[in-house]
């Protein structure tokens, strides 16, 4: 495949037409920021809408709803806000900043803190001015900060606070390029760092001349944000993402899921450096002309739940683990009510499932059905959904890891319909998701192929007959991985298929089913290869208590599994403690056992392992092996109870709440040996 050389190298003088010019190009994948990619832009359909720059997009925003309340962040109790037009503006002051401050062209701009005003103008600054965006998981360790910093060549960081900036400081001797370092929340912890004040002044201070040549010499087909791999299987690769890439899929996301414009309303908690966050936080929110909201920084330990309810957002992305937790708190609640409010509601999520069963069949509601279900709304469905912060919601949204049916029933039931879908960073978040509406939605599937993208089962070595490797093709897809040859060229064809490292199937009606994961595949001693995913949730859904589970047997002789039961969490640093939630309490009080901390449960089995707990765990574990292992090597032989959750806390879980397993493998090494070095069937360690 022909390249093109150096940035120095390319023909003189560069063309102006910019921001949304197309440079002539022959590579259909580079892995250079400045290399242009050939666009997948078709004659016809949705594909054929002309390209347009970010910059273009969030000025005709901003000029066509200037006064729109643009984004939200609650400091000292009280809503600060910023519309459009104030936000375009001072997006433009950060980009005139930076390049004052030295940021060249194709260079990278890391920003490492919570999702915040201050996050996502740096982040538009940055494109304007012709930089690379890098955000960066704040969980990251100091060597995280340093790979991701090289390898975008990155000027200028972006921190939030003295945490971040400490990451970077203990790095930053190995880090000659960088020019300028930004804290954007309390009194910058180092000298020389920058205050946001100091940062807005500098750009204040100059005039849009060199910023509008910047803008001239931009590209719809060149690099201008990169996405981290989350590193769960190696070190992060940048996902280069083209202008065209995120401007086109905010566009057709938003036609997709019918938002209007200057109705929307979002709460943004996710990672801005996850490509979610990106694109269905900052991007949408501005084509759209939506209000962000933006959560506090202890949102996934606590307070989500209140800002939901102040905010009532329009529409809700969580993933897996966010909508467990607000299962587990119904649970808890469900366990302190009365006989007369338990048989209401069970009546009323009776009623509320079958509205949704019979939309999502074609199905008319008979007359005594209609009055049924109105009165289950009134009674108890629309009081659910107000307590969540539900009441102006239109779509709920899950995805990046599988999702219990009996989680995606529960919630369905109490008139909150979770649309499950699956993707990747390198396709922009295009892939499969399900749609309420008939014919278009199947629990346990990831739904039909969105439209954006073509999707291909190709042959693999570890593919039975009727899977196949999960290809996408499209617009969406990325430029390549950002210095990283091989792996740009192993994961995108040269006929523009990226592999996602999927497995998957389609059924008779079209529907894709995730079954195994290449690179997440357990090679068993006996050379059997299973993927630990699916029985994971196969057991979690037989054991309704669990929390966690993690499959272990990489060349072993037999599987073996990590068990963790649903308890609580330190609110304010997001550290598992040993407290069973309410919730959990209240189901295992149903199998006869009172224990209400993990030591408590992990004493009673030792005491009894014919008990009513080992025995429900057990009878748990029969149930998988007997109903849904397809072959003896898939059976789980024993399982132990760990002492408390994974955690991001303790680098079990990404910022995603995604399994790390290497880091789980390596904390509870000596659980997962003596469960293959002792005789016993069942061990139950109790070692932190």
């Amino acid at each position: 495949m022909d390249e093109p050389g150096p940035l120095e190298e390319l023909t003189e003088p560069e063309p102006r037409d910019g921001p949304d010019q197309i440079l002539p190009a022959t590579a259909i994948k580079v892995w250079e920021a400045h290399h242009p990619v050939k666009l997948h832009v078709t004659r016809h359909g949705m594909a054929s809408d002309k390209p347009v720059s970010i910059y273009t997009m969030f000025k005709n925003s901003a000029t066509n709803y200037p006064k729109q309340p643009a984004m939200a962040v609650k400091r000292d109790e009280v809503w600060k806000y910023w519309t459009l037009e104030e936000y375009f503006h001072e997006v433009k002051t950060v980009a005139k900043a930076l390049i004052r401050l030295g940021l060249e062209r194709f260079k990278g701009v890391c920003i490492m803190g919570f999702n915040s005003p201050e996050w996502a103008i740096a982040n538009f600054g940055t494109i304007f001015a012709g930089g690379l965006v890098a955000g960066v998981y704040t969980s990251n360790l100091p060597e995280a900060c340093r790979h991701i910093a090289e390898n975008c060549s990155a000027q200028i960081i972006f921190v939030e606070d003295a945490i971040a900036l400490n990451k970077f400081l203990a790095v930053k001797r190995f880090l000659p390029e960088i020019k300028a370092i930004v804290q954007w929340s309390g009194v910058p912890g180092a000298p020389g760092v920058l205050s946001w004040a100091e940062l807005m002044a500098i750009g204040l201070a100059e005039r849009d001349d060199e910023l509008n040549e910047r803008l001239s010499l931009q590209a719809v087909n060149q690099c201008c944000s990169l996405i981290y791999t989350s590193g769960t299987t190696g070190p992060p690769k940048g996902v280069m993402c083209s202008q065209d890439n995120l401007t086109w899929i905010t566009k057709e996301f938003s036609k997709h899921f019918g938002i209007k414009m200057a109705t929307g309303v979002t709460v943004s908690y996710l990672p801005l450096s996850h490509v979610a966050g990106l694109v269905l936080d900052l991007l949408m929110s501005v084509y759209t002309a939506a209000t962000i909201y933006f959560a506090q920084p202890d949102a996934l330990k606590g307070s989500l739940g209140k800002t939901l309810s102040e905010v009532q957002p329009t529409i809700f992305l969580g993933v897996p683990r966010i909508w467990e937790k607000m299962y587990e708190k119904l649970l808890d609640v469900e366990a302190n009510a009365g006989f007369v409010k338990k048989s209401v509601a069970n009546w009323a999520r009776y009623h509320g499932l079958n509205y949704y069963h019979a939309l999502l069949s074609g199905r008319s509601l008979s007359i005594s059905e209609r009055m049924s279900y109105s009165l289950a709304r009134k009674l108890f469905i629309d009081k659910v959904r107000a307590a969540v912060g539900f009441n102006h919601c239109e779509h709920f949204v899950t995805g990046t890891a599988p999702i219990a049916k009996d989680i995606l029933t529960y919630f369905m039931s109490v008139g909150i319909p979770i649309c499950e879908g699956c993707s990747t960073s390198e396709s922009l978040s295009v892939g499969g998701i399900n749609e309420l509406r008939p014919g278009r939605y199947k629990l346990g599937s990831i739904g039909k192929p969105m439209p954006q993208a073509t999707i291909m089962l190709k042959p693999h070595p570890l593919c039975k007959p009727g899977e196949g490797e999960i290809t996408y093709k499209g617009r969406c897809i990325c430029m390549g991985y950002l210095r990283m040859p091989e792996k740009t060229n192993e994961a995108i064809e040269d006929d523009g298929f990226f592999h996602t490292g999927d497995i998957g199937r389609f059924d008779e009606d079209g529907f894709l089913y995730i079954t195994g994961r290449i690179k997440e595949i357990i090679i068993t001693a006996g050379g059997e290869n299973i993927p630990p995913k699916l029985i994971e949730e196969h057991v979690k859904r037989e054991i309704p208590f669990l929390s966690s589970a993690m499959v272990v047997g990489d060349k072993r002789k037999y599987l073996t599994i990590l068990l963790t039961l649903i308890a609580t969490m330190n609110p304010d640093t997001g550290e598992p403690l040993q407290e069973l939630t309410e919730g959990c309490q209240f189901l295992l009080k149903k199998i006869g056992s009172n224990a209400k901390t993990v030591p408590e449960a992990i004493a009673e089995i030792k005491a009894d392992p014919s008990g009513p707990l080992a025995t429900a765990i057990q009878q748990g574990i029969d149930r998988y092996n007997n109903l849904h292992a397809i072959s003896n090597a898939q059976r789980i032989q024993r399982w132990t109870i760990l002492p408390v959750d994974f955690s991001a806390y303790n680098g079990e879980l990404t910022s995603t709440l995604k399994l790390v397993r290497s880091n789980a493998l390596e904390r509870h090494k000596d659980a997962i040996d003596e469960m293959y070095d002792t005789p016993n069937p069942i061990k139950i360690t109790s070692k932190l």
